[in-house]
């Protein structure tokens, strides 16, 4: 990063390239393609804080021209990477960055992040598309990767979008856009595959060499660094599927190349945040068979991770030591998820039976379709010292989210009586829920307003959107409409793989 009170120039970006030091096989290296006349969207000053930048700047014309691609630093070394992978669970064989430009990396006090162009054009990885994103889909991704990261969970960055009125044709014709996106490696569980399936035995070990020596330093001096990056791997995957699940989030498309191996949510494409609860929920209208739906994440996740082991085998040398790398994953999971769960209920301690209690709530939230966001938003608000004439009315905001009151109720006394096990205090457990249990996050509805709105040259709402989602946990009277329960027309919104 530079010296404090220095202005990073786009034409002065001091970008690094670790991955171009990799033989030329893993990428091309590529310029990107201009668009005619971009334009400037939006951009997250969250995100530009982490590699230097001032959000002010990124508006002018110099830094709209290099994060579309019609400019290109002189420090940058443009490629776009090879991976294959299993998509719904078939191999797909080569894939790639089909319209993903690495630009190169910036050093941050975390260490270096890269910068990464998507939809800036075509790449020998394209097969039948286009190499172009759309202004929805980039805005889309835009949002809720900073939404994400508001909300404590794994992810990549976005940094700002661009726009042109070069016209696309997806389902409809739409509008062009870039996104740029930043994460320490866009390296996938396909990047290994890509190897494994092609019996490239060097290429796989260097890729690994690689990705340990810059992101996994501590597994170097293991017995075996190739089996200690599978286990790790594995539990940063489970990890991070049940800060998903805590909050109710659901990717769509979990691919094995839409798997980071960091561990961090990657690719976001046809994602959804669930409403009225229903565990067997399919975000993605193109997933016909319910591969992906809000249940099936956490096994999904798993099979990922054993692809990955299989792809890794040949370094790893013992399949039941991989074998046993991977039975970490439902520890993991577990215990992240009952961790995030306690903490959302405001349950200081863990007892045995709270499992029994949290598959209560779910099956009553099942049966009743209760908002998944405003039922935890609002449990924060129920109050042990409430006399038993007043308990009912006490319990009305929370308790009006259920059709069966009476099934509630009897779940609530359950509830009450746990927390008073531990002696819990109303406010101090409320103020505590608050930090975790969001009030706004990014639900289609609130896309779409800001998308339409963006078609027609309003960019205001995605600012907008974006300062809201940016915090989740405050109250933002000013903003309360952002949280409320989404509109009837919103029942139509259908989110595909073109999304």
């Amino acid at each position: 990063m530079p010296p404090t009170g220095t202005t990073i120039t786009a034409d002065d970006l001091p970008l690094d390239n670790s991955f171009a030091e990799l033989p030329p096989a893993f990428y091309t290296r590529l310029m990107p393609t201009p668009m005619p006349a971009p334009y400037f969207v939006a951009a997250s000053a969250k995100a530009a804080a982490l590699v230097g930048l001032d959000p002010a700047d990124l508006a002018h014309d110099d830094f709209v021209a290099v994060f579309t691609g019609n400019a290109v630093p002189p420090r940058a070394k443009p490629l776009s990477a090879v991976y294959s992978g299993h998509q719904f669970g078939h191999w797909a064989g080569q894939l790639g960055d089909g319209r993903a430009i690495l630009l190169g990396q910036l050093a941050t006090p975390e260490g270096p992040m890269e910068l990464q162009l998507k939809g800036a054009g075509m790449t020998p990885y394209s097969r039948m598309g286009d190499g172009r994103a759309v202004l929805r889909s980039s805005i889309r991704e835009f949002l809720c990767s900073e939404a994400m990261a508001a909300l404590g969970v794994p992810t990549t960055r976005a940094l700002m979008v661009t726009g042109s009125n070069q016209r696309i044709m997806r389902e409809t014709v739409e509008t062009a856009a870039v996104v740029t996106r930043m994460a320490p490696s866009f390296v996938r569980f396909g990047s290994f595959e890509h190897w494994h399936y092609r019996n490239k035995h060097e290429e796989l070990r260097i890729l690994a060499d690689y990705v340990i020596r810059d992101f996994y330093p501590e597994l170097a001096g293991a017995e075996n660094p190739y089996l200690a990056l599978l286990g790790e791997v594995t539990k940063r995957t489970a990890r991070m599927i049940a800060h998903w699940q805590a909050v109710g989030f659901m990717h769509g498309v979990m691919n094995t190349d839409n798997m980071s191996i960091l561990g961090v949510t990657l690719d976001y494409g046809p994602f959804g945040f669930m409403e009225a609860f229903d565990v067997d929920h399919i975000c993605n209208h193109t997933d016909q068979g319910g591969r992906y739906s809000y249940a099936n994440q956490v096994p999904v996740g798993h099979w990922n991770c054993y692809a990955l082991a299989n792809a890794l085998l040949p370094l790893i040398g013992d399949t039941e030591a991989a074998q046993a790398a991977l039975e970490v994953y439902v520890d993991a999971y577990g215990d992240k998820f009952d961790e995030l769960l306690r903490a959302k209920l405001g349950l200081a301690t863990a007892q045995a039976d709270d499992r029994a209690l949290f598959d209560h709530m779910f099956k009553l939230m099942q049966e009743n379709h209760v908002d998944f966001t405003l039922f935890f938003r609002r449990l924060g608000g129920l109050r042990l010292d409430v006399a038993d004439a007043e308990r009912e009315a006490a319990d009305a905001p929370l308790r009006d989210l259920f059709l069966d009151r009476p099934g509630f109720d009897a779940w609530a006394v359950l509830y009450r009586e746990r927390l008073r096990q531990e002696g819990s205090v109303d406010a101090n457990r409320s103020e505590a829920m608050n930090r975790v249990n969001p009030k706004y996050i990014l639900r289609n509805y609130l896309a779409q307003v800001a998308i339409e709105k963006a078609q027609n040259g309003d960019f205001s709402e995605v600012a907008r959107l974006l300062a809201v989602l940016e915090r989740p946990f405050d109250e933002q009277p000013e903003n309360e409409s952002y949280a409320a329960l989404p509109p009837d027309w919103a029942a139509h919104l259908e989110v595909s793989c073109s999304s």
